[in-house]
């Protein structure tokens, strides 16, 4: 991921400014990922989503809560969600959105 701030004990993400220890760092498993969302449903490519929270983008954009993604895509890293949102193409976390 190239969002990511290196700090001296912890890692930060530019984008939603979540702070995580180094230690707490999880090895790669022989499984396939599983993807809950904000409510625990499990998530597979191809399901719409819903924004649980307004989500800043930077600057003055926002995302509102309640808006309706596209299909989605899972992919590996710390924002597990690749879709877009009112036609903005972003990468989500799944704790901020919930199974449509």
């Amino acid at each position: 991921m190239e969002e990511v701030i290196s700090h001296s004990d912890k890692w930060e993400c530019v984008t939603c400014g979540l702070e995580w220890a180094k230690e707490a760092e999880v090895e790669a498993s022989d499984g396939p990922r599983i993807v809950k969302d904000a409510h625990g449903t499990v998530l597979s490519d191809g399901d719409c989503v819903v924004l649980i929270k307004d989500l800043k983008l930077g600057g003055t954009q926002v995302l509102k809560g309640g808006s309706k993604s596209k299909p989605i895509k899972l992919g590996d890293g710390d924002h597990e969600i690749s879709c877009k949102v009112d036609g903005i193409a972003v990468g989500l976390k799944a704790c901020f959105v919930k199974k449509a």
